[in-house]
């Protein structure tokens, strides 16, 4: 049975499409940079659009370019320098307070697991030397990999600084010529498909403005809440432990589980462990409610149209092909998926192959 000219069209393009899904699979290595960049450039473009139209057709694109790219990476210089101190602070501490923590555990907690039946003994000395191990093993493989890699021609040290150097680049020219870019593939469309790729790409392009704008208002809600939650519980560092948490949800599930472990680091070696405990019960237990049932789905799941179990299928098979830039971009990426899916079905239904 031959296939008629419509159905070798779009086999012919779904084959292109399916080749060039390969291609990129295999050269992810090379393309992380431009990935990021890409995904960078997306969120900031509608800010550089309005700088542009607010300071008058006579600004040179160029400097407004590099004025919005310029804040970005001061945001986030300012952001690492929020979190990093007190990641080591909090390491730190955590050498020299262990054992006193883990006496209070065992003062408290162990005589109520005793009445419960439960034989436990603490070992605070063996703890802490356990612990001293680790962190002392995780610096010196740092800087082992490190020596090793600047013995084999600085490898690994000179791809980190090249992907350092290459995001800002890319992303330069993607906010200053990506408009150019998408006028030049749009000449290489059939003009029979013109029209359709076009309204495709404006109903993708419109999925993920909702996308992006409900998760910024997720981001900044949940940092408010975070960093007033942990706040009245007394936590020295609530503000910088608070807008990570908040700030990291666009990676779904890790950046509540990185909040939570800093969170709990902190509270047991500030507080009494049956306070830190009600601490991060309270303010993480009725925080991830408030994500997952109020702030997600309204704000972003009901925009985009993804049942929460898509939601975890798409994190996890984003994430098994691409890594962290897979959960990076899976929302998203799905999102534009499903117009796909949608306008599929669409058309199958209008199709003489669903009425007969």
């Amino acid at each position: 049975m031959s296939l008629s000219p419509d159905y070798r069209f779009y086999a012919a393009w779904l084959l292109i499409v399916s080749l060039l899904a390969g291609l990129l699979w295999w050269l992810t290595p090379v393309l992380t940079p431009f990935l990021i960049a890409s995904v960078i450039a997306y969120v900031l473009s509608p800010l550089v659009q309005r700088l542009q139209t607010l300071l008058g057709p006579g600004a040179p694109r160029f400097v407004v370019v590099l004025v919005c790219e310029i804040a970005f990476l001061l945001l986030l210089l300012a952001f690492a320098g929020l979190i990093l101190p007190v990641l080591f602070k909090e390491a730190a501490r955590l050498q020299t307070r262990l054992p006193g923590v883990l006496a209070d555990l065992q003062t408290s907690v162990m005589p109520w697991l005793q009445s419960l039946g439960i034989d436990f003994q603490l070992d605070p000395q063996g703890i802490k030397d356990f612990v001293s191990a680790q962190l002392q093993s995780i610096l010196h493989n740092s800087m082992d990999s490190v020596l090793s890699s600047l013995r084999i021609g600085g490898s690994v040290a000179l791809a980190v600084i090249g992907n350092l150097i290459l995001v800002p680049v890319a992303l330069f020219y993607l906010l200053m010529d990506g408009h150019r870019m998408l006028a030049q593939l749009r000449e290489w469309l059939p003009r029979k498909a013109e029209p359709g790729v076009i309204d495709f790409v404006a109903e993708a392009d419109a999925v993920l403005g909702e996308y992006v704008r409900g998760q910024l208002l997720v981001m900044l809600s949940l940092s408010v809440y975070y960093v007033a939650g942990l706040s009245l519980f007394g936590l020295s560092v609530a503000w910088p432990i608070g807008i990570l948490t908040g700030m990291a949800v666009f990676v779904p599930y890790v950046g509540f589980g990185v909040g939570l472990l800093l969170a709990a680091l902190s509270g047991f070696l500030e507080m009494a462990p049956l306070q830190a405990a009600v601490m991060l019960a309270v303010v993480f237990g009725f925080g991830q409610l408030l994500e997952g049932f109020v702030l997600t789905p309204r704000l972003v799941g009901e925009r985009i149209g993804l049942h929460p179990l898509a939601v975890i299928f798409a994190l996890l098979a984003f994430g098994q092909l691409l890594g962290f830039v897979g959960v990076l971009i899976a929302l998203p990426a799905s999102a534009v998926l499903l117009v796909a899916l949608r306008r599929l079905h669409q058309r199958y239904v209008g199709s003489r192959l669903y009425a007969g």
